[in-house]
Order: structure tokens, then C-alpha cells, then sequence
């Protein structure tokens, strides 16, 4: 049987087929007014909730001048030497309340008087003449006549008060050494309980030691600090200029030194007194033209061997000035060794206007020295009140002075450590 060949129609079929994707068109910036509003902003922590990080006070010292100070504390006998030396120190700056022949206090018509710091007259309380002398008993009878007072100082003498109404011709012993035949051939009562006490005695001219001690210990001190001041400014200088430029300039520095320092001081010092009468200046100033080369030699060491470090060279390569090199990054190299030896340095400086004051060279007659306290009790062997005070008095300085220099010197010693 034949096969029959059907043929279909053929049907157009067109399908929604969808358009090749293409990329979204990007819409234009917004203008600033027409943004979409921002979140707002959160609310700041209240400053009581924060915690301040500590601030770093001045007072508070590093690790390697806390070690210092342990290795300073460490030295009993240095740290309670350097304690009392002050104590008597500061005590002594306010002499004229300790020690004078004024009241620091009036109380006169209404009106109230400080003598202790500045000069009255005495016919601003009623009598006649322009100086007052307030132990006059004429004077205090005025006071006491207007209703005023007197406040006077524990000691009612200065330094260069004479007293009139000794009990035994001066050099006077102390008064509680006085016999009682003593005391009633003066009439001062028993036990000499009607007169003012010198508890040290007086010297040849009738002059309380006590007084003279307060007070030459006070211009001694003060002399002896603004010398050694003053001398270390110059021999620091001096010593860092030697060590950091070498060469020519070191050595004419030292021969000029050995050439200055063979100048016999005391000679000097003679002829000048024979010139002029040296006054505290003029005594510091010839003192200081040959007491700043103490400390050349220790800096100069110092300079010399420190210029040579890595970071000097680098500081130098970096085209920093050799002052600023000097002065930040040498110097306190060399202060460790200066502040070991300033305390012996003040020792010195004490010691040789106490020797010039005992020889006649040092200051003024009439001052309070120390020096001239140790000539009066040389003069006057009968009298050994006058040399035992002078000789305690510079021995205990000297003393204190030396513990607290070696305690300084444990101190800044590196080889020293604390657990």
C-alpha cells in the first residue's frame, strides 16, 4: 500500500521574548538642599563619665634621680646633717628676732611699731633725742606710761651690743657660772636673777657670744654660698670651654691657669687691706678671682672625654650649634660631678673667710665672725668660753657640711644600686 506524503502549514509562532538587559541609567546628583536628611549626631559622653589621664607633675622625679634619691636617703648621717644645717640655716636668717637689742614689737598711743625692720626716733615716743635706745629704762618708762607694751626677742643683745652692766669686768664668763658673791657684789641679786643672762659669757669688749654666733653663722653661710654660686658658674664655664674645643684653645687656657693660680692669695689679699678696708663685696670679689679654677679640672675631664660620643658627632653632623651641644647634651654629663663636689666646695669657702677674719684680713672689725670670735679666745686664754664657742661652732659646720657632701656623693655614685 502506497504511503501519502502529508505536508502541515506551517504556523508563524512570535513569542514576547524579553529585550537584552542593558545597565540602569544612573540618576543625577541631588543638590545638597534636596539630600536625604542625615542621622543625628549622637549626644557627647557627659565629662563626668571620662577618666582624665594623669598629668605628670614637676615634683615627680625618674627612674634615675629616684634611685638618687634612695641612695641619699640611704646615708643616715649625710641626710640628718643636711636636715639640721638647714634648719639652722633658715633660723639664722631671722636673727634680728632671735637675737637683738630691739623689741620687734611696740604697742605706743594707739599705735603699733615694728623696730626689728625699721628705725624710729625717740621723740616719736615722747622724748628727746633722734636715736632710740630701747633697754634705756627712761624709754621704756615713756612706753609704759601711754599704756604701750614691748615684745622683745628671746635674746635682748645683738650682735654688737655692748652690755654696761656686767657683773665682773669683760671678758665676762657666762652667768650661770657666776658665784653668788659675784652676783651680790653687783648687785644683780641672788643668783644674779635681776640682770640679763649671756648664756655663753661675753667676749673682751662685752658683747654676747650668742648673739655673735647667730649672726657670724648666718654671714658665713651666706658668704660661703654666694661664693661657691658664683665660682662654679665661672669654672664650668671655663672647664666645658677647655674640653669641647681643645687643641690651642685648652692649652692656653691651662697654662693661663697654672700661672694664675701660682698668685699668692694671702699676699694679696694684705696689700689690698692695706689700700682698703674689705667690705663683704669686695672680699667675695677678690675671693672669686681665684676660687672659680676648683672646679675647671673636673669639668674639663668631663668635656674631654664626652665630646668624642656617637651622638655628639651625630648632633655635629646634624649641623647643630656647638652652644646648644654644650649646653643640652654635655653639661649634664658634667653636673653630676659638680653637684659631688659643691658641698666641699662651701666647706672651703667657710673655712677661708674664717681664717682671714682670724688673721685680721677678712671683714670689718666690729662684724659678726666666727673667725674673730676664735682670735679673741686665742688673745684671751683666761677665758676659754670665748675659743670652746668659736671652735664647736665652726667644727659642727665644717662637719655637717663634709657628712652631707659624702651622702651626695653615694647618691650620684652609679655603682651604687637598690633592689
Amino acid at each position: 500500500m502506497a504511503k501519502k506524503k502529508v505536508t502541515l502549514p506551517s504556523v508563524s509562532i512570535q513569542r514576547d521574548m524579553p529585550e537584552p538587559a542593558t545597565a540602569p541609567a544612573v540618576p543625577p546628583p541631588l543638590p545638597p538642599s534636596a539630600a536625604a536628611p542625615q542621622a543625628p549626631a549622637p549626644e557627647p559622653v557627659a565629662a563626668a563619665n571620662v577618666e582624665a589621664p594623669p598629668q605628670k607633675s614637676w615634683l615627680d622625679l625618674s627612674p634615675i634621680n629616684r634611685r638618687r634619691w634612695r641612695n641619699f636617703r640611704a646615708n643616715k648621717r649625710g641626710s640628718w646633717s643636711l636636715i639640721v644645717f638647714a634648719v639652722l640655716f633658715v633660723i639664722s636668717l631671722f636673727a634680728e628676732f632671735i637675737a637683738n637689742d630691739k623689741p620687734f614689737l611696740i604697742s605706743y598711743d594707739g599705735g603699733i611699731y615694728v623696730p626689728a625692720l625699721k628705725d624710729y626716733s625717740e621723740k616719736q615716743f615722747g622724748g628727746e633725742f633722734d636715736i632710740a635706745d630701747y633697754r634705756d629704762p627712761y624709754l621704756q618708762k615713756l612706753i609704759a606710761d601711754k599704756g604701750g607694751w614691748m615684745i622683745w626677742p628671746p635674746i635682748r643683745y645683738s650682735y654688737d651690743t655692748i652690755n654696761l652692766n656686767l657683773p665682773v669686768p669683760a671678758p665676762a664668763p657666762p652667768t650661770w657660772l657666776l658665784t653668788e658673791a659675784q652676783c651680790e657684789a653687783a648687785n644683780a641679786g641672788p643668783d644674779c636673777e635681776n640682770i640679763e643672762w649671756n648664756w655663753l659669757g661675753t667676749d673682751d669688749q662685752g658683747r654676747d657670744v650668742v648673739a655673735r654666733l647667730i649672726y657670724g653663722f648666718r654671714i658665713s653661710v651666706l658668704f660661703g654660698l654666694v661664693l661657691t654660686l658664683f665660682s662654679s658658674l665661672i669654672g664650668v664655664a671655663a672647664g666645658a670651654v677647655q674640653g669641647y674645643f681643645g687643641g690651642w684653645t685648652d692649652l692656653l687656657f691651662q697654662r693661663f691657669i697654672e700661672i694664675w693660680t701660682s698668685i699668692p692669695t694671702l699676699y694679696l689679699l694684705i696689700i689690698l687691706a692695706a689700700v682698703i678696708t674689705p667690705s663683704f663685696w669686695v672680699l667675695l670679689g677678690i675671693l672669686l678671682l681665684f676660687s672659680w679654677v676648683a672646679l675647671v679640672g673636673v669639668v674639663r675631664a668631663e668635656f674631654l672625654r664626652a665630646r668624642n660620643f656617637e651622638y655628639v658627632r651625630a648632633a655635629q653632623a646634624l649641623g647643630v650649634s656647638n652652644a646648644t651641644i654644650m649646653w643640652r647634651h654635655l653639661l649634664p654629663n658634667a653636673t653630676v660631678a659638680t653637684l659631688t663636689f659643691m658641698p666641699f666646695i662651701l666647706n672651703g669657702s667657710i673655712t677661708t673667710l674664717t681664717s682671714l677674719d682670724f688673721l685680721g684680713f677678712g671683714l670689718p672689725p666690729g662684724s659678726a665672725s666666727l673667725g674673730e670670735l676664735l682670735a679673741q679666745g686665742k688673745a684671751n686664754l683666761q677665758a676659754p668660753w670665748l675659743g670652746i664657742a668659736g671652735f664647736v661652732s665652726i667644727a659642727s659646720i665644717l662637719s655637717l657640711l663634709v657628712f652631707t657632701g659624702e651622702a651626695v656623693r653615694d647618691a650620684f655614685d652609679p655603682r651604687k644600686t637598690f633592689t
